[in-house]
């Protein structure tokens, strides 16, 4: 899994990031072999004609159909029309709070019905030589589609930079910039991991754990073999589908709309509604979200989903939450460490030594630079308790993952890192070898063109970022993608570049925020990006899929995608009233704008070097480097003591990385995420397997599906028209949606007033 800093949680969402085998559907393995020899062993047919690797074995078929269609004008269509709504719908919704994220298994899904529809009902005719219906719908055209639809379903990294570039600094620039930007941002990584897929796609100790999870889907729907039970009875899953989208849709007007209570649910609060210290420990808007439940399944799922997330990984998130954020941000709190007491104990903004919103206007040149003499008479930047402690969480995680690899996979590592640049190629290596390969000079294309695109961005425009700083990015995203790739290949682990990117620009180019926004993102994105490239290459080497095809259809979808993003985007800041204001009236605060922003005046305006070095006032969390390193060992010690504790579940990279989407999420998005993981998927699969195993995946996608459709019907049918009237003089003033605002927590109160002398915190800094 990822070690996000705060900022970076637009990547990615817990479901994704945590592999469960159990998931995986049983797949019958078919060898490729004369069985009727009686002379054949039969157990070495089935090693040399599989993969090695049990896992694999269980998910992956090992066959294939040469012959079957694949790139076909059928998966082209449907693939770019997923291309264009899911990541057009979930940039819509990234700049709202609560959002919710359309996933590519919704596309998985939805794309099978729809498939089979096309192949049913479409005339079988040729238009340019390409025929429109190429026969019955197949899983070689699921698979392309489901890799359009996902290759760019998530904001672009770089349109917060845009975002920002507005909200913080006053920099509109044409699309001309936003474009290159994105693209250059987006695609670059591709060069990358098309050379690195020697070393993480062909050889079959490069499983990807999370791959298995989706080759299995594909093979259970084209199969119609539900995994773990036969042919266990009750609905299709199509229709179970059809009827949790329905009712989510129509659910969601109650939490999303008429009753919103139900949403920000801190019904403590409302007992004591100006008890400042109930409201910090049961509120929801600024608390520690000690009520427990909502109503809101977006609020649920704003993490990820919890139907997708295996307990495990649930159970220590949840506890590392308890440990963290309900014992220690209390602690560190009320005994006003870092002058907390004149803050919320939560928030995502900054603020000054006023308990205002810090406005970083004040301390910069014209140029977008530090002005130290105006930052030395304004104040220092001061974040909130659980704000600062992400921030030490964050820098826990990365030594945290690169000491929890080396000591519990570091002979796997080593022996299946030498076994890539020398093993023979399993059946799936074999089988695909019969296509042809992507040319070098192609991956040579993305690479110079993006690379063009990345020196026009900042040298056409005032970005104050050197072209050196360009290079150096690129270097450190391709100096770490293969070896960050074969961790993440082999254990389901990422380390991200974040940290590392922000700590060396902060130093290097002080006082620039433009630039070290950028620099992080070419230096993090760019890396990443060319995993997620890697990974579908791997997924499409399970399945068979040409390359040259995968190749094609991921570059043009996330072209597509980043485009389509960018639109949605600019017409949002150009027809939303108060877009990114923190009281916007229809939720479109921008959460994860704010957050970036912060970091970048952080980071940039004012360096780590005035916020974390000795003697500054977050210092401490400089420690947690060191917490993070030590934590893994000890509990690797305690599970060889007791080898049968519960100690040998406990998982340090999880509970770090996964508490480190605090900001922007909340208690809110945490406490009822680990309560419904745990009545799913521990209860229920405990008690109701069959029902689990068919149904749990198909609740979430329908659940989540059903959310953002009627998120988008009452923005366009109730919110928007009419600049908003629609219901105005009932449904804003009455008191289910006005009960939960109308207190301490949803006021953002502090639990101390500003002293008389008109600031807190030191004299000088």
């Amino acid at each position: 899994m990822a070690a996000y800093l705060p900022e970076e949680h637009s990547a990615s969402s817990l479901d994704e990031k945590f592999g469960d085998a159990e998931k995986q559907a049983h797949v019958p393995v078919v060898a490729i072999a004369d069985f009727d020899d009686p002379n054949l062993d039969k157990d070495a047919v089935i090693l040399e004609d599989d993969s090695p690797y049990p896992e694999v074995r269980s998910a992956v078929a090992n066959t294939d159909d040469p012959d079957m269609p694949v790139n076909t004008v059928r998966a082209w269509v449907i693939g770019i029309v997923w291309a264009i709504i899911i990541p057009g719908m979930n940039q819509f919704f990234f700049f709202r709070y609560p959002s919710v994220t359309v996933t590519g298994i919704v596309a998985q899904l939805l794309s099978f019905p729809l498939g089979r529809l096309w192949a049913r009902f479409m005339p079988r005719v040729k238009v340019f030589g390409f025929s429109l219906n190429p026969g019955p719908f197949t899983v070689k055209e699921h698979v392309l589609i489901t890799m359009m639809a996902t290759v760019g379903y998530q904001s672009a990294y770089a349109t917060d930079i845009i975002a920002v570039q507005r909200v913080y600094y006053n920099q509109i620039y044409n699309f001309g910039y936003q474009w290159m930007l994105v693209m250059s941002t987006q695609l670059i990584g591709f060069s990358i991991g098309g050379i690195a897929r020697r070393f993480l796609v062909a050889p079959p100790s490069m499983i990807w754990p999370t791959n298995l999870v989706t080759c299995a889907l594909f093979n259970t729907l084209h199969s119609q073999h539900y995994a773990g039970m036969g042919t266990r009875g009750g609905i299709s899953r199509e229709r179970f589908f059809a009827y949790v989208f329905l009712g989510s849709l129509c659910w969601y007007f109650v939490p999303g709309y008429i009753f919103q209570a139900l949403s920000y649910f801190n019904w403590v609060c409302w007992i004591v509604p100006n008890n400042v210290v109930v409201n910090q420990l049961f509120g929801y808007y600024s608390g520690l979200g000690m009520s427990l439940i909502t109503f809101d399944w977006s609020q649920i799922t704003y993490i990820g989903s919890p139907l997708a997330s295996p307990w495990w990984a649930t159970a220590n998130v949840a506890a590392g939450f308890v440990l963290f954020f309900w014992v220690l941000t209390p602690i560190l709190y009320y005994t006003n460490t870092w002058y907390s007491k004149y803050l919320p104990i939560s928030s995502r903004t900054s603020f000054d030594n006023t308990g205002a919103s810090y406005n970083v206007t004040r301390i910069l040149t014209p140029e977008a630079t530090l002005d130290l003499q105006q930052y030395e008479q304004y104040s220092p930047l001061f974040l909130s308790t659980t704000f600062a402690l992400s921030y030490g969480l964050s820098f826990a995680a990365i030594t945290a993952t690169l000491v929890h690899t080396a000591l519990y996979y570091r002979k796997q590592i080593w022996v299946q890192a030498r076994r890539s640049l020398s093993e023979q190629p399993d059946i799936h290596a074999r089988l695909m070898s019969r296509y042809p390969q992507v040319p070098e000079w192609w991956y040579g294309i993305v690479f110079v063109v993006m690379f063009v695109f990345a020196l026009i961005s900042i040298e056409a425009w005032h970005t104050q970022m050197p072209v050196w700083a360009l290079i150096l990015a690129l270097l450190i995203a391709f100096f770490y993608t293969v070896p960050i790739g074969m961790i993440q290949a082999i254990t389901n682990q990422q380390i991200g570049l974040n940290v590392v990117t922000e700590l060396i620009i902060g130093y290097a180019l002080p006082g620039r925020p433009i630039a070290m926004m950028m620099f992080k993102t070419w230096g993090y994105i760019t890396m990443a990006q060319a995993l997620q490239f890697t990974s579908d290459f791997k997924l499409g080497h399970y399945m068979k899929v040409p390359p040259r095809a995968m190749f094609t259809a991921q570059v043009i979808a996330a072209a597509i995608a980043g485009t389509v993003q960018l639109g949605v985007q600019a017409w949002m800041f150009t027809n939303i009233e108060d877009m990114c204001s923190p009281h916007q009236k229809d939720g479109f605060i921008c959460p994860s704008t704010e957050v970036f922003g912060t970091a970048s005046i952080i980071w940039g305006v004012i360096g780590p070097q005035r916020q974390f070095s000795k003697g500054q006032i977050y210092y401490g969390l400089v420690f947690f480097f060191l917490i993070g390193a030590l934590a893994p060992v000890v509990t690797y010690l305690l599970a060889m003591k007791w080898p049968n504790s519960l100690i040998k579940y406990v998982n340090f990279p999880v509970i770090l990385s996964g508490i480190g989407y605090i900001p922007p999420a909340s208690a809110l998005n945490y406490v009822p995420w680990a309560i419904v993981g745990f009545i799913f998927n521990y209860v229920i699969r405990r008690r109701h397997f069959s029902w689990w195993t068919k149904y749990n995946y198909i609740l979430s996608a329908g659940l989540d599906s059903g959310v953002a459709i009627s998120a988008i019907l009452i923005f366009f049918c109730l919110q928007y028209p009419r600049n908003g009237t629609i219901g105005a003089n009932t449904l804003a003033t009455w008191w289910g949606n006005t009960v939960s605002v109308n207190t301490a927590d949803g006021n953002s109160a502090a639990l101390l007033p500003i002293p008389d002398k008109g600031y807190f915190g030191p004299d000088h800094w």
